[in-house]
Order: structure tokens, then C-alpha cells, then sequence
């Protein structure tokens, strides 16, 4: 059932292009029955499979002079991304219910970058997770340079280039360890249990982790981020924040440290005190932590504070996955689902609640309009994700980030003071956007009285159905960590293992 989230996707999208344009109604409705379904058969196999084995959904010859299968599966890591992205898909429908130029168009290309990003975490042939991978490239670009704003065009194409140029790193990577397997197949699986040579994992491995890390916001790769963020409409900052940056964290893990866990492995020597990858990789991650933090602390539009907000955070992604350890990785993955629904509802909050209505992110306009009495349910639901977000206990936020910090403390004690000091950071970012924001004082008191309509029944829906998750993870992790915690101990990550991981 799992491969028709694809395949109702791209049929969603399909049919979207057919109807005739200045449609309005039957989009919404099309795209939110598409994206139901798909957030359905992802919880019903979520709740189906608790082992978090590896299970093959289809497994069909594509192209057998190549070796190439048609080859989709699932296990504890991707059922769990899988989940996260038909609840996003689903918030991300409801929180568009007023898009209403080009309609059709608008959720087609939604709709399309959905079933790419299922694609992607289905994928257990190389071949097969690059096509979804570049599939979901396109959407985002015409989302944004069509409906998005503040220099949407430059936005897009500087999104699309970073894309481009870290699928070529990947698709070198990929064809690279296609040859040296043999030409013979391209799956995952059996790649995984492949004795690499270590020369070859020490220059592989970078080049795929950094053509994967710049999706994933790795710094300094990441300045594509917060600019997409900023420029595109609501729905696909919740997605590019959601899922599409987890598409790269996951390539990391999946494809990088899966294939090439050798390329961890200490150098034997020292470049400006650094002897291998892992060191690497960890201090930029952490460098992305706090930098991500200090640059939405002093932001003055509210959007941009979220943006920089989702690249500090993903860096605790992967600072937990270089941690090496199992408490670290368990951390990384649960850090994905995690920031996935609070991003995604932040951006709903910023995007929709308050831009739509006031037209205006300026942090200095805002918070003379008193937006907690004006739109209460905005100003709630930002108080609620912005505390999950940095760590308030019963949110998921809390449980990701201090499994991410007892591994980092494990494999680098010294970086944990660092990635301490961001997330003091993050605390305070939050609170100034909060304060300035929804409880500033008004210029007068009749100021926006009866100007911004009540927060629709949709945005409601959507931010409950956001919040539920965090909270639900938050309070019983196992709920995700059953399944997370045996798809790392599977065969395929054996490698990994066998370098060290404890």
C-alpha cells in the first residue's frame, strides 16, 4: 500500500492539470483528498509494521542489461518520514484553502513535489531515489517563482542552483560506487553490504554527504534556505522546511553513511586539527547551530527569523548523526520528524495567520498592531510551537534535541557547551519574535480592531493536527523510537556498527 502515496500524488497532480483553469473549489478539495489518503495509508502501514523491519513494497526489473530495479521499501526510518510527510502534506492543503490564482496549477505542482518527497524515502535503488529526488526539485522552483514573493525569481533560481549542484555531487557519488561495485545493480541494499574499498569511502563519502548536506541546510551551504523560505507562499515554506530539507538529511544517513561508513574512519593524520570527516561534519553542523541562532536573533522580519530558526535547528539533525552513537542517531531521525511539524507550523503562523492578514512581517510594525488580542488563536499557537521548538518538556522538540546532546556528549564533549550556547540563543530569538510580534505595545487601541478575519476553520484544523504530533511524540517517544531504533540495527547499516558506533 505504501507505493500508492506515490502513485495518488502524482494522479492528484495529473488530474489537477486537467480541470479547467479559474477553478477554485475542486482543486482544494482534489489536493486535500489526495493528501488524506496519502497521510492515511501512511499511518495505517505505520501502525501495521511496529518492528521497523525492512519490508520490499514492489521490487520489478527496470533495467535489467543495467542491473536497475523499480525497487520501493520501507523501515523504521522511512515509515517515519514517510508519516511526517503526509502530515505536513495534509496541514500544508489546509493552510492554502485561500489560494485562489491559478489554483489548479498551484496544488498540481504541490501535489507533485509531495509524491517526489514519498518517492525519495521509498527508494532502495540508487537510481530510482535520484529521479524522485530531482522530481521534487522542480515543483518547489515554479511554487515560488510563481506565488511566492520578496524576490521570489531570484529566490527560486538560487534555490534550483544549490539543488542542481548538490545532485551532481550525488549523482558522481552514485555512478562512482555503481562502477566500483561491479555494474551490476544499483540497490541499496545489497550496495550496503558491498566491501568498498576505504580509499574510495574517504572521497566518496564527502562528496555525497555535502551534495545531500546542502538540501539539509549543512553551513555553509546554506544560504538558499532562508531565502527560499522567506520568498515562497505559505504552503511550500512548510514543505521546504517540513520535508523537502529532510530529503537531504536522509540522503546523508541513507545513501552517505550507509554506503561509504568508512569515510568516518580517522584519517591518520591532522589538517589544521582535524583528523577525519566526522570531525568535520560535526563542527559544521554545530557552526550551522549557532550561527542559524545568532542571525534570527537580530532579524527584523518575522519570516526570516523562522528561516534562520529551521537551519540552527537541522544542524542538531547532523551534529546528532556525526555523534556516531546510538542515542545520537536515534536522536537525528526522531530531530527530523520533529522539526519537520513545528517548521511547518511556525511558517503556517507567519505566512498565513499574520502576513495574510497584515500584510506586513516587519517585527517593528508588527508589534504595534497587538496581535495576541487581535488574532488569539495566532498568538497561541506561535507561543505553543515556539516552545516546543526549543525544548519545553512534552513536545518533541525536547525529547530530539537531548538524545542529539547526551550523543554529543558522549563522542564530543566540548561541543555540547557550544550547541548549548545556541540553543540559549534560540530561547531568546523566540522570545523577542514572540513579544514583538503578538504582545508589543499598540500604537493605539483601536488599531486592527475589526480588520484581520478570524483565523479560519482550515488553519485550525491544520495547526491542531501539527501540534497533536509534536505533542504526542513528545510525550511518548517510543511511539517513533520502536521503529527507528531496529531499522538502525538492520543488516545495511552493519558498516556503520563496525566503525564504532555505540
Amino acid at each position: 500500500m505504501l507505493a500508492w502515496t506515490i502513485y495518488i500524488s502524482f494522479g492528484g497532480a495529473l488530474l489537477l492539470m486537467l480541470l479547467p483553469k479559474g477553478s477554485v473549489r475542486a482543486p482544494r478539495i482534489i489536493a486535500l483528498l489526495a493528501a488524506l489518503a496519502g497521510l492515511a495509508i501512511a499511518v495505517a502501514e505505520f501502525v501495521k509494521r511496529p518492528s521497523g523491519e525492512l519490508v520490499t513494497v514492489v521490487q520489478v526489473s527496470w533495467m535489467r542489461s543495467l542491473g536497475l530495479e523499480y525497487h520501493l521499501a520501507a523501515d523504521g526510518i522511512s515509515l517515519t518520514l514517510v508519516l511526517l510527510t503526509g502530515i505536513v502534506a495534509v496541514a500544508g492543503v489546509l493552510f492554502s484553502w485561500n489560494i485562489e490564482r491559478r489554483a489548479n496549477e498551484f496544488f498540481a505542482f504541490y501535489l507533485a513535489l509531495i509524491g517526489g518527497v514519498y518517492g525519495v524515502f521509498l527508494s532502495f535503488d540508487l537510481l530510482l531515489l535520484f529521479v524522485f529526488y530531482e522530481i521534487a526539485i522542480v515543483p518547489k522552483y515554479f511554487l515560488i517563482a510563481i506565488w511566492g514573493s520578496t524576490r521570489r525569481e531570484y529566490a527560486a533560481m538560487k534555490l534550483a542552483l544549490y539543488s542542481f549542484v548538490g545532485s551532481a555531487m550525488v549523482l558522481i557519488g552514485l555512478i562512482a560506487a555503481y562502477v566500483v561495485a561491479g555494474a551490476r545493480t544499483m540497490d541499496l541494499v545489497q550496495l550496503s553490504q558491498f566491501p568498498f574499498p576505504v580509499h574510495f569511502q574517504m572521497w566518496a563519502f564527502p562528496l555525497v554527504f555535502v551534495g545531500f548536506g546542502i538540501l539539509a541546510g549543512l553551513w555553509p551551504f546554506h544560504t538558499w534556505a532562508p531565502t527560499g523560505h522567506v520568498a515562497a507562499p505559505t504552503a511550500a515554506s512548510m514543505l521546504l522546511a517540513g520535508v523537502v530539507m529532510k530529503l537531504g538529511a536522509y540522503g546523508c544517513l541513507r545513501v552517505a553513511m550507509m554506503l561509504f561508513p568508512r569515510g568516518l574512519d580517522p584519517w591518520g593524520f591532522h589538517v589544521l586539527g582535524f583528523g577525519s570527516w566526522r570531525e568535520v561534519f560535526a563542527l559544521l553542523a554545530l557552526i550551522g547551530i549557532v550561527y542559524g541562532a545568532m542571525v534570527a536573533l537580530v532579524q527584523k522580519d518575522f519570516k526570516f527569523v523562522v528561516g534562520y530558526s529551521s537551519v540552527s535547528h537541522m544542524g542538531f539533525v547532523l551534529l546528532g548523526l556525526m555523534t556516531l552513537q546510538q542515542i545520537g542517531l536515534d536522536g537525528a531521525v526522531l530531530q527530523m520528524f520533529s522539526h519537520g511539524v513545528l517548521a511547518g507550523l511556525l511558517f503556517a503562523v507567519v505566512g498565513r495567520m499574520v502576513y495574510d492578514r497584515t500584510h506586513t512581517r516587519d517585527l517593528a510594525a508588527l508589534s504595534k498592531m497587538h496581535l495576541g488580542k487581535v488574532l488569539p488563536f495566532a498568538a497561541a499557537t506561535f507561543v505553543l510551537a515556539g516552545m516546543a521548538s526549543i525544548g519545553l518538556p512534552g513536545f518533541s522538540g525536547f525529547v530530539a534535541e537531548l538524545q542529539v546532546l547526551i550523543g554529543t556528549w558522549r563522542a564530543f564533549p566540548w561541543f555540547v557547551v557550544i550547541a548549548g550556547v545556541g540553543i540559549v540563543i534560540g530561547i531568546a530569538y523566540t522570545w523577542r519574535a514572540m513579544q514583538m510580534a503578538f504582545f508589543g505595545a499598540p500604537s493605539n487601541s483601536s488599531v486592527g480592531a475589526a480588520t484581520y478575519p478570524a483565523i479560519s476553520i482550515p488553519e485550525r484544523i491544520g495547526a491542531v493536527l501539527l501540534l497533536g504530533a509534536s505533542i504526542a511524540v513528545g510525550l511518548y517517544p517510543q511511539l517513533l523510537l520502536r521503529v527507528i531504533i531496529p531499522a538502525l540495527h538492520s543488516p545495511m547499516f552493519d558498516g556503520l556498527w563496525k566503525g564504532g558506533v555505540r
